[in-house]
């Protein structure tokens, strides 16, 4: 199950590490963190990283903070563009701040000095492109791809307004694939948290590679999605595997794919017994939570790597930890036996 510490993504010639680093803590996400921390955790990314940088952000993030963080830091620190990659997830732009906090996404980002507003289309997605490669100066995404598309297309008032959305994005992917053919970004890609969307868009467009959120984990691991990634790996499409603790849930957090566990709400109880029996088997076989997880996250062919993210600088050499660990035989056995993995999984 352990994998090189650089994979060729997909039919490209552009290399990724198995470990790639979130970044909506630079953005503010749910708390405003200090420069010089933000600083150091990227110094870590630096010093800990098995080779070459690897990093993932977004324009939504911080509306454009993290971005901006990010150019300034690895022109402080004075990094080599050719050594680190950056994906860029786009679809959200800058736009003036009239109100007290932001409008995108009310209560999750703080201490911000902009807003941000959304732009999907060919022209939308070449503004927001052309935005994140000012805000990091001297470095330039070679992954890029379109924000969040299940949230936009989930969004739509009926079928004919969905419909529009998809052609909107359908602009915004051709966008893409002129950049890629000009050879402004070296691969194209779709992250969801449906992983049906991003189905929907394969079958669509040339893609390079797909990031899957909170679907393909310990707990949920459907075999429609199973199927989806073995085509995936047949057509040569690199799996990159993030929010593989279901929002924290799985290593002891109190949201599970962002809805808040209270024990008293449908699904509550059985969520709850099966935490606490994962929790016992770990502990049995001396085995982390946060291992076990990207462990698995990790295991089946054609995933290439793991997104993780931490607010704190101390953190960063512990997730590249994860992505070495390899949980033993007998842990994987006890997992199917108590019903907590399929019995059928045989990547582990």
């Amino acid at each position: 199950m352990h994998k090189p510490s650089a994979t060729k993504l997909g039919d490209t010639n552009l290399e990724v590490p198995n470990v790639i680093f979130g970044t909506s803590s630079l953005g503010n996400l749910y708390k405003a963190i200090p420069y010089e921390t933000k600083f150091e955790i990227i110094s870590e990314w630096i010093k800990q990283a098995p080779g070459i940088v690897a990093a993932d952000t977004a324009g939504k993030y911080g509306a454009g903070l993290a971005l901006e963080v990010m150019g300034k830091a690895l022109t402080e620190l004075k990094v080599d563009p050719k050594n680190i990659v950056i994906s860029n997830k786009l679809g959200w732009r800058r736009a003036p701040l009239t109100t007290p906090e932001p409008t995108f996404e009310p209560g999750a980002w703080f201490g911000l000095e902009h807003d941000a507003i959304q732009d999907i289309s060919y022209d939308g997605i070449l503004r927001c492109y052309e935005e994140g490669c000012e805000l990091l100066g001297d470095y330039k995404p070679q992954m890029v791809s379109v924000h969040d598309p299940d949230e936009y297309l989930a969004a739509a008032a009926d079928d004919a307004d969905r419909a529009k959305r998809l052609e909107n994005i359908k602009g915004a992917y051709q966008a893409l694939t002129d950049l890629r053919e000009k050879g402004l970004v070296s691969a194209i890609g779709v992250g969801s948290k449906d992983w049906r969307v991003s189905k929907e868009l394969c079958e669509l467009h040339k893609l390079d590679w797909v990031m899957l959120a909170t679907c393909l984990t310990l707990y949920t691991h459907v075999p429609e999605l199973m199927s989806f990634v073995e085509t995936l790996k047949k057509q040569n499409v690199g799996v990159i595997n993030s929010a593989v603790f279901n929002a924290g849930f799985l290593v002891g957090g109190g949201f599970f794919d962002y809805r808040e566990i209270t024990g008293d709400k449908p699904g509550d109880a059985e969520l709850l017994v099966w935490r606490q029996k994962f929790n016992s088997i770990c502990e049995k076989h001396s085995v982390k939570q946060a291992e076990a997880c990207v462990a698995f996250g990790m295991s089946a062919p054609g995933v290439v790597a793991t997104a993780l993210s931490s607010s704190r600088p101390a953190r960063v050499k512990d997730n590249v930890g994860l992505c070495l660990a390899k949980p033993p035989a007998e842990f994987w056995a006890e997992m199917k036996a108590e019903g907590l993995l399929r019995a059928d999984y045989t990547h582990v």
